[in-house]
């Protein structure tokens, strides 16, 4: 599975970020970038290929043992973005901050928000995508084995009800009360906007998608974006994909 998922990784940003980042950002290969909760570290090899100075930072020490494994000249601490040590750990700020599917699972908001505004430099560019907090799919069920995995809001059902049908299902022990954690730790459209207003991060381009970038690789599906609507892009968009400066105070 790690293999699997540092080739998508490598394949998702050639074909799909690499070009965005290119049309959006001015000299983009020139950047300092910094990506947060970098798994095992396809994304930093594939700018690193290409001259580019990238460092990262992820919570998981077995994730970043793959990350060393696969290039150990990849540069990747192993940190949590809500340290407030973190930004005197890492002993250098960015131009650029990616932080993809990461957020959602981030307990204190405030204090991740807080170290990314201090990591990044003013006028520098932060990438942040995440599955809203009431959107169909925001306890990632899909992680199941049951077709409990294809039930949009499953997660709201209460756990008396769940746990006793996941059994049933053949489902681990864990799988409702993970489903559960990912909801409590969600991230709502209104909550990241304001979050990115207290550090005056600006947005430059926001997208919500009822089918993700990501899914064409995935699951062959087309891209499809939805308008900004509030009942749309909280509850319907499986994906909000934003692109913000940051301008001094």
């Amino acid at each position: 599975m790690a293999e699997k998922h540092f080739y998508e990784q490598k394949q998702y940003t050639k074909e799909y970020l690499l070009p965005y980042f290119q049309k959006l950002i001015p000299d983009f290969h020139k950047k300092k970038v910094l990506e947060v909760g970098c798994a095992e570290g396809g994304l930093l090899e594939t700018l690193q290929d290409l001259g580019m100075h990238v460092v990262g930072v992820e919570l998981s020490p077995e994730r970043v043992k793959i990350a060393v494994k696969k290039n150990s000249n990849l540069n990747i601490f192993v940190g949590d973005i809500t340290d407030s040590k973190l930004p005197e750990q890492l002993s250098e700020t960015f131009d650029v901050i990616i932080i993809r599917e990461v957020i959602e699972h981030v307990p204190d908001k405030k204090a991740a928000f807080n170290n990314l505004g201090k990591l990044l430099n003013d006028n520098g560019f932060l990438f942040i995508s995440f599955p809203p907090k009431r959107s169909p799919f925001a306890g990632h069920q899909q992680i199941g084995k049951s077709f409990l995995k294809t039930i949009p809001y499953l997660h709201i059902l209460p756990k008396s009800i769940l746990k006793p049908v996941a059994k049933l299902l053949g489902e681990g022990a864990g799988y409702i009360d993970e489903i559960k954690l990912h909801y409590g730790t969600g991230c709502t459209v209104n909550e990241f906007e304001f979050q990115c207003l207290l550090q005056n991060f600006i947005p430059i381009k926001k997208d919500f998608f009822l089918f993700r970038p990501i899914y064409a690789l995935r699951f062959g599906l087309p891209t499809i974006k939805l308008p900004r609507i509030p009942i749309l892009k909280e509850y319907i968009s499986l994906g909000c994909e934003t692109l913000l400066q940051k301008k001094p105070f």
